[in-house]
């Protein structure tokens, strides 16, 4: 009967703590499971070894005849008990250590969302903070759970079981990788679309494919732009033109007055010689004043037309951005001129006064006719 005993008992397992070994589930619980690991008494496979990360109920992730790898983490003549996620750790760590030092992306789904950011199952806890999600402010995280994510890791310490991962460092860098690709095919004198970022005092910031141009505001359009809200704002899409790319410190001149019609095309059939048009002094020189009459479209007022009356500068009769009366006498829309004149509505006025006057004098005396009113004023022109 002894030699018996003997013999069965020689058939159990000698296990130590530290051995992994193969169990076979006998018995689910709440809160632990038993395993045949082939020692004199089953292993308990408590619920907070299962896994790395939290399990409410051991039913949940195991049944009875599942066949698991195991850890001995303690071991005495009448109690064994076991580690499944030590097993997964110790694989996990070298796994985990190969892709912190090679800078590896991989793709990790979202178990759990946590105060201050996301769980996730690397074998071991991994842990994505909120501000490593994205590289936008996220308000809720809820609806994470379950989703998947390309990350890399960016703090590592097996001794603390510390793994923190980023979501956005991945981003980063994909933003960084499109930026110099755009970079290296722009060239000066190309025109593109962009979408307008910010604006500031001196301009607006245009992406045009993951970097960024400026846009100053001198460049904003053929008329003086006080401010770039005038033209644009936040959002916007918007056609520029490519002044200069310099590659080494990122930076990149935009244009989008290179893309509009020029003022004096836009002026084409719409201002003509004879016109009487209204427009506003904007320098005065020597021999005259120049009136913008359009956007960025000056005519030149010679001083001899400025006044009925003999003056020696312009600025004894006008002040700059005074609002003026004109007549157009001549539009070279070739050479970008247009010659204008005050002194021609001056004419104009008085003559039309003195008819009046002669009207009233002669009170249907119609001895002398109007052709020799006006005969007598032109001769006065001449």
């Amino acid at each position: 009967m002894a030699e018996e005993m003997n013999q069965e008992m020689t058939e159990f397992k000698s296990v130590e703590q530290g051995d992994v070994v193969t169990g076979k589930v006998t018995k689910v619980e709440e809160k632990h499971a038993l395993l045949d690991v082939g020692y004199k008494v089953d292993g308990i496979l408590p619920i907070s070894e299962l896994s790395s990360l939290h399990v409410d109920v051991m039913t949940d992730a195991v049944s009875e005849g599942d066949e698991i790898e195991v850890k001995v983490i303690k071991v005495s003549e009448d109690e064994l008990v076991l580690s499944k996620k030590a097993v997964v750790a110790d694989k996990a760590w070298e796994d985990l250590k190969e892709k912190y030092e090679n800078g590896e992306i991989f793709e990790v789904t979202v178990a759990d969302v946590v105060k201050g950011g996301l769980v996730v199952d690397l074998g071991v806890r991994g842990f994505i903070p909120a501000s490593l999600v994205e590289r936008h402010y996220v308000e809720d995280f809820s609806d994470y759970k379950g989703k998947l994510l390309r990350v890399k890791i960016v703090e590592f310490d097996p001794e603390k079981s510390k793994v923190i991962l980023s979501h956005r460092a991945v981003l980063d860098q994909e933003v960084e990788n499109k930026k110099q690709e755009t970079l290296g095919s722009l060239e000066a004198g190309q025109v593109v679309e962009g979408t307008v970022q910010r604006l500031t005092d001196f301009g607006a910031f245009v992406d045009i494919g993951g970097v960024d141009g400026l846009v100053h505001i001198s460049q904003m359009a053929h008329h003086r732009v006080e401010t770039p809200s005038e033209v644009v704002s936040e959002g916007d899409r918007v056609k520029v033109k490519i002044l200069s790319v310099d590659r080494d410190n990122e930076r990149i001149s935009l244009s989008i007055k290179e893309t509009l019609p020029g003022p004096w095309e836009n002026i084409e059939g719409k201002i003509k010689a004879g016109d009487e048009i209204e427009g506003t002094v904007k320098r005065l020189v020597s021999f005259g004043a120049f009136v913008e009459v359009a956007p960025g479209v000056e005519g030149l007022v010679h001083i001899s037309e400025i006044s009925n009356k003999h003056i020696g500068t312009p600025q004894e009769v006008l002040s700059e951005g005074e609002t003026v009366q004109v007549k157009v006498l001549d539009v070279n829309l070739n050479e970008k001129r247009i010659s204008l004149s005050m002194k021609a509505l001056q004419n104009d006025e008085n003559l039309s006064n003195e008819v009046k006057e002669y009207q009233n004098d002669n009170d249907g005396n119609t001895s002398f006719s109007l052709g020799d009113m006006i005969g007598d004023q032109l001769k006065k022109l001449k």
